[in-house]
């Protein structure tokens, strides 16, 4: 590893050039051992089902082992600060992954660990799973530039991410939710900056989709926002994807959902089940997306 230490906090971190690279060593069927004989340290201030289980053997793939840990056990702010956690995990380890609520502590381990840090999904941005999306969509299509993919629901860090690589990507990008939920205008603009194709905001979701090569949702409230469900559900109706909303966007269209999903709100049972959905082969594919990314940095 060079002497400048690479971190991937959001996907913007790699270039759009990098990003295919990262996409490309996520697809190789001969994984190189960059952990071996190593240790990584994987923090979860947060609950994970894909995250933990995609990771850790990921970490094992690529030959090191994985150590996780709980919030209640590191205690990161409370017990000790980020910056003295991040420091004595390095004494161990050769990649930190986080999973937290705050994305300062992420900026903040970052700048003092002299190891690469990962952003396993922060309040801000889940770029691991950024990847796993434009990982999905690229096998599916063959290619990512100039196709359509439509957000329907919260701009949700998962969205912030996903629309980041799409717009490296060169991809067209639509985004449909109800007014006070949606992108910035600065927001918007950046992603034009990145290269997005073209980029729409509305909140007409049936009009938004159609067309579209990928529709993609999440939840209307994520972890830490329980208080908010009942205004969040009264404001996002009208917004879920179902089936005829998938027929909207045409047959070719493909379903992609982070999970886990709530049936019946952002998306209906006859979406995530039906003829159109790829969220088990996203879900397999954050293994993938993780020990490509892992591979990547620890290779710089």
């Amino acid at each position: 590893m060079s002497e400048t230490v690479r971190h991937l906090l959001d996907v913007d971190d790699l270039t759009p050039a990098e990003l295919v690279e990262v996409l490309d060593l996520c697809e190789r069927p001969d994984h190189p051992l960059s952990l071996a004989g190593r240790g990584a340290a994987l923090i979860f201030e947060k609950q994970s089902t894909r995250t933990r289980h995609s990771t850790e053997m990921a970490v094992v793939q690529l030959g090191g082992h994985p150590i996780t840990v709980r919030a209640d056990e590191i205690g990161i702010d409370t017990r000790e600060t980020a910056e003295d956690v991040a420091r004595t995990l390095a004494c161990y380890h050769a990649i930190i992954c986080a999973r937290v609520y705050e994305h300062a502590k992420l900026e903040r381990m970052a700048a003092v660990a002299g190891i690469p840090v990962v952003n396993l999904l922060s309040d801000d941005s889940h770029p691991l799973q950024a990847v796993t999306d434009l990982l999905t969509i690229r096998q599916e299509f063959g290619r990512l530039d100039g196709l359509t993919i439509a957000w329907v629901g919260d701009w949700s860090n998962v969205a912030r991410s996903l629309a980041i690589g799409a717009a490296m990507s060169g991809m067209h990008i639509r985004v449909a939710g109800p007014h006070g939920y949606g992108p910035s205008e600065v927001e918007t603009e950046r992603l034009v900056v990145l290269g997005a194709a073209s980029v729409e905001v509305g909140d007409r979701p049936a009009e938004l989709v159609k067309g579209a090569d990928v529709v993609t949702t999440d939840a209307w409230y994520a972890m830490g926002q329980e208080a908010e469900a009942a205004v969040r559900r009264q404001a996002f109706e009208g917004f879920t994807v179902d089936a005829a909303l998938l027929a909207a966007a045409g047959d070719r269209s493909v379903l992609l959902h982070c999970l886990p999903a709530h049936r019946g709100e952002e998306v209906a049972g006859d979406a995530l089940d039906g003829p159109h959905s790829r969220i088990w082969v996203q879900a397999a594919n954050r293994m993938h997306a993780a020990r490509g990314v892992l591979a990547w940095l620890l290779d710089q």
